[in-house]
């Protein structure tokens, strides 16, 4: 009779083993993409984190992330989209439009989300902000198109300017062409002229710089982008060490010494990334979640650069500041 029990319990612990082996499925795999490097992705990082863990995940716990960097070059993003492809991970979640471009060109069955600074209908990323349709949805935090309003931020602070720089990046014409088209409406009944300014990388940029006296500028324009984000310290020391007046759209710029910003929070907008992919894990389709847009933006003044700029900060613009940093 014991003989009997034992093999019948040895039979059952058998029959369980497979089950066992087979009980803890894989974690899903949320490769993030995005055109910049780490150390000027580290904020939003932070900030997708926590959308994904609004929604319930937590790398380790419950996921994989994986984070790749295409270190501020567009050339790498169609092999990296590529490679994430052929792994054939569960969520793709790109940063900037390069990215959103180049994962969606790979992949029609992937779910993507997106985090983009500009019209992703107009990018053609979605059919419609409602009913984005396909496989990608996402937030929109309107950077290219505030344009116009950061033109006339700087033209309120420094009124008697009148030749304005305008700095973009080549190596991303789409940016840059709808910057200028904004930038040069915007200009035109201000009796503004526009001098294009035109950096990539480090170098480049103090190359820019070092052109302002010849031509003459009397504020500049940082547009947005992933190299300028990256190189936000030495744009900012550059600026101050011409006594160049300028504006940026993210606050980081300020924080890093720039004289102003103004637009919507970027870490806010991954963060709406990060909740939007957890919704696609717990079974939603892309193609009918909504696309986020932002709707609250700050206007984040830096004191003590204006002091050192020798600019009075006028009382217009010090009762519209979200922030003034002292």
């Amino acid at each position: 009779m014991k003989r009997r029990k034992f093999i019948m319990l040895l039979g059952g612990a058998a029959a369980a083993w497979p089950l066992a082996a087979h009980a803890q499925p894989a974690m899903p795999v949320v490769a993030v993409l995005t055109g910049t490097s780490p150390s000027g992705f580290a904020d939003l990082l932070q900030g997708f984190r926590q959308g994904l863990k609004d929604t319930g995940y937590a790398e380790g716990e419950n996921l994989t992330l994986e984070i790749h960097f295409a270190n501020n070059q567009r050339d790498p993003l169609p092999e990296l989209a590529s490679q994430l492809i052929r792994r054939n991970v569960t969520v793709i979640a790109a940063g900037g439009i390069a990215a959103a471009l180049a994962v969606k060109a790979a992949t029609a069955s992937i779910p993507i989300v997106f985090a983009v600074g500009d019209d992703p209908v107009r990018l053609g990323l979605v059919a419609s902000l409602a009913r984005p349709g396909g496989n990608l949805t996402g937030v929109n935090f309107f950077s290219v198109e505030l344009a116009a309003k950061r033109l006339d931020l700087l033209h309120q602070l420094v009124p008697t300017a009148t030749r304005i720089g305008v700095l973009v990046n080549p190596a991303n014409p789409l940016n840059a062409e709808s910057t200028l088209r904004d930038i040069e409406a915007a200009a035109r009944p201000k009796g503004l002229q526009i001098h294009v300014l035109n950096a990539s990388t480090a170098p480049e940029i103090s190359a820019a710089f070092a052109s302002l006296g010849r031509e003459r500028i009397d504020a500049l324009y940082v547009s947005t982008g992933a190299p300028f984000i990256s190189q936000r310290v030495q744009l900012a020391l550059l600026a101050a060490r011409n006594e160049l007046p300028a504006i940026y759209g993210p606050r980081t710029f300020v924080e890093a010494g720039g004289l102003m910003s103004y637009g919507a929070s970027i870490v806010d907008a991954y963060r709406q990334a990060g909740a939007h992919v957890g919704r696609i894990l717990k079974g939603e389709k892309p193609a009918d979640i909504p696309v986020v847009q932002s709707t609250k933006f700050e206007l984040v003044i830096n004191a003590e650069t204006a002091r050192i700029l020798g600019l009075t900060l006028p009382t217009s613009l010090l009762a519209i500041a979200d922030e003034v940093i002292e």
